[in-house]
């Protein structure tokens, strides 16, 4: 059967503009284009098709197609990183910068991510536009796996969102999802774990999501600090 939107998928991926790769689920070739992260997740990423967890017009390309299906789609702006806007680019005063600014440093301003593109004297000229805009990507991926049991699709949302494993229990309509006391203060967490749990009860038959926090000695002693 095709692969439908409101489906979970597994789907592994490399993102590139021209020449340059900018993202990819595959570890290797993260390495090998210096765009490795120590604390992210590889193998391939678990979405919803249709709910918006990538760009616009590879989450359109999903659907019609086949487990196993591997292809590539070329994306104009408006289907990737948006269209770029001259507005979003702004001068500001150097004295807003916690250091002083340099070409292509990323900068937050008034809450606002940027990236310097030219300092001319007293000034900064920021580009606020989103990471990619106006350009033209393409996508080569494969569809992995199609995940039909609730459990895959819960820890599938959690990793996408936070990127790790949790431990996690179902029962009765009722998942409680372990989380780890260090998550407290993890700011993705912090601000996805609304969606999360929206998500969950809106795409599978859980009812309810509880968070649960566990603290243990091992949780609670001091750690040494590392050398």
């Amino acid at each position: 059967m095709s692969i439908q939107k409101g489906d979970f998928i597994k789907v592994s991926y490399t993102g590139r503009n021209d020449d340059h790769i900018f993202d990819t689920t595959d570890e290797e070739v993260a390495k090998a284009n210096n765009i490795y992260n120590e604390k992210g997740k590889y193998g391939g990423d678990i979405i919803i098709v249709g709910a918006g967890h990538t760009v616009a017009g590879l989450d359109e390309d999903f659907a019609g197609k086949e487990v196993g299906y591997k292809g590539t789609v070329t994306l104009p702006p408006e289907k990737a990183f948006g269209v770029r806007n001259p507005e979003l680019i702004e001068s500001i005063p150097i004295t807003k910068f916690k250091d002083r600014p340099q070409v292509g440093m990323p900068v937050q301003i008034d809450g606002r991510t940027g990236m310097v593109i030219r300092v001319i004297g007293r000034m900064a000229q920021v580009d606020f536009n989103r990471f990619l805009a106006g350009q033209t990507v393409t996508y080569d991926y494969e569809i992995k796996e199609k995940i039909e049991d609730t459990q895959g699709k819960v820890q599938g949302l959690l990793s996408l969102y936070i990127g790790k494993d949790f431990s996690i229990k179902i029962d009765d309509g009722t998942v409680t999802v372990e989380v780890e006391p260090d998550l407290t203060f993890n700011q993705r967490w912090l601000i996805s774990k609304r969606q999360i749990a929206s998500e969950i009860i809106n795409n599978t038959d859980i009812k309810d999501v509880i968070y649960q926090e566990k603290y243990n000695k091992d949780v609670l002693a001091p750690k040494t600090p590392e050398k």
